[in-house]
């Protein structure tokens, strides 16, 4: 059958323009998947959801993408009207990894597939499969550029005084990263090289609930008050931008980054904008790359070969066991970016223009 040229750009029109309004794109012979995020608040999750709905619209799917605002009795509803409208597949990205057991029980009843969209869902068996990060790895390259930046900033410094901070506590991934990260840090502790003032360490007493940059900068002023009267702070590891941003804030009101008081070495992750214009302009040290882009790919993929009756491409069936069962995973890579790399890697991949960043 020929679709006329007309024809194809009234479709397109119309798709976009569901997209926009936040009804579910026009659904083409494939069938609909629902995709729940779980916040507007994090520019990531927003790029996260605009590459599923194109990508999922350009293999012949339409979708059905909700913002659940960080509130989880949100997302559940969501989620269940999603599996009452007759969804093919769920693809969520959990708020809280284990508060969605009932929803996706019903969705198992059901015959939808739910894959986990880069955080894992736990404590249910009605999870099929999951796309992701090498979680652990994002943690080891966060520590790996938090240790080259303290060199690089401190090279007469040891030794070097060092904050830690935690993702959110219900989230998984904050346990993955916050590992991989302490398999570089924790020798160096043990050495002597590096030191923690504040004692403060565990997930249990530096994670960061729902990711809050404003809980970071308030901790941090905490911190500094407490343990930096006569010391000055090297580094802090900080796992995601948002909370960099926030850290950042605390520091430099302080005098951090003026005189003769140089700015502490900062990580993140996400490569979000004010955070890479905070690296250009000699703020935060680095952040991790994670091309959402390549994670939507991957998603629809895996959608594609459930519905046409065959399997997904996994490449890891041993890491990521949610206390039922373990859920066979695809994790893609990540990419460290900091002051020498960021035009190489965000601008030339297309992932951000020159303008954005300015």
């Amino acid at each position: 059958m020929n679709i006329s040229r007309r024809a194809l750009l009234a479709f397109t029109t119309a798709a976009a323009a569901a997209v926009a309004s936040g009804l579910p794109a026009l659904a083409q012979d494939k069938g609909t998947v629902g995709i729940s995020m779980p916040t507007k608040s994090s520019a990531r999750w927003i790029a996260d959801g605009n590459s599923m709905v194109e990508q999922f619209t350009a293999a012949g799917y339409g979708t059905d993408l909700q913002y659940a605002e960080d509130d989880i009795p949100n997302q559940l509803a969501q989620i269940e009207n999603m599996i009452t409208k007759g969804v093919k597949v769920l693809v969520i990205a959990a708020i809280d990894g284990t508060t969605l057991s009932n929803a996706l029980d019903n969705a198992k009843a059901a015959g939808i597939t739910v894959i986990a969209y880069d955080r894992l869902i736990r404590d249910s068996g009605s999870v099929d499969y999951y796309a992701t990060f090498d979680n652990f790895k994002v943690g080891v390259q966060q520590a790996t550029s938090l240790v080259e930046g303290l060199k690089e900033r401190f090279p007469d410094t040891k030794p070097w005084n060092v904050e830690l901070f935690g993702g959110s506590p219900d989230d998984n991934n904050a346990f993955f990263f916050y590992n991989g990260a302490m398999s570089v840090l924790q020798p160096m502790i043990d050495s002597g090289d590096i030191v923690i003032p504040s004692g403060q360490m565990g997930m249990d007493v530096v994670g960061t609930l729902r990711w809050d940059g404003a809980v970071a900068q308030a901790r941090m002023d905490n911190l500094l008050s407490a343990n930096y009267g006569d010391k000055v702070l090297n580094g802090v590891l900080s796992p995601y931008d948002g909370l960099s941003i926030g850290i950042l804030s605390s520091v430099k009101g302080v005098g951090y980054g003026s005189g003769d008081l140089k700015m502490p070495v900062v990580t993140g992750q996400d490569a979000e904008v004010p955070s890479v214009k905070s690296i250009i302009a000699g703020e935060q040290y680095s952040t991790i790359f994670k091309d959402t882009r390549n994670l939507a790919g991957v998603t629809v993929k895996m959608v594609d070969a459930i519905l046409s009756g065959g399997t997904p491409e996994i490449n890891d069936t041993t890491t990521y066991d949610n206390g039922v069962k373990v859920i066979p995973s695809y994790l893609l890579e990540s990419q460290p970016v900091n002051v020498t790399n960021y035009e190489e890697i965000l601008v030339g991949s297309g992932y951000y223009t020159a303008d954005q960043l300015k």
